[in-house]
């Protein structure tokens, strides 16, 4: 029988980097009662994107954000949206290249990541917010 699970995850960003969220999606997916499935996540916010990524090394992540601020520096003049400070636009850009949708397996109750794969919230602003994402898991329901 198909079963479905839909919750909403708050989380508070440090500022630019990536935040790891894989424990948090791993008992959120452990308790939704789907045995085998899909999970699905989604970030509500147009500055900050998800990323499924090596969680293993540390300088992978900051090797990638010292990619992005090489490919979108904060303060170009190329970008006339300045709203929030100098990182907003770039912020957007950062986003828009990456995802705020990611898809997972769920197979035996829990996400068919691989060995060295993690979930981040890669946060694209200078300074800390509060994201919010929302995870809709469907799939055959787990037997109890």
């Amino acid at each position: 029988m198909l079963t479905q699970h839909m919750s909403t995850l708050q989380l508070r960003t440090p500022g630019r980097g990536l935040v790891e969220i894989t424990a948090m999606l791993r008992e959120r997916i452990a308790g939704c009662g789907v045995r085998d499935g899909l999970a699905t996540l989604f970030l509500r916010h147009t500055s900050a994107s998800l990323l499924v990524q090596e969680n293993a090394d540390a300088q992978v992540r900051r090797d990638l954000d010292n990619f992005f601020a090489r490919l979108v520096p904060d303060g170009d003049a190329l970008f006339r949206h300045r709203s929030e400070g100098p990182d907003d636009m770039p912020a957007h850009v950062r986003s828009a290249l990456t995802a705020t949708q990611i898809a997972i397996p769920v197979v035996d109750g829990h996400l068919a990541l691989g060995t060295w794969q993690g979930v981040f919230v890669w946060e694209h602003r200078l300074q800390g917010h509060a994201r919010e994402l929302v995870l809709h898991v469907l799939g055959e329901a787990a037997t109890r």
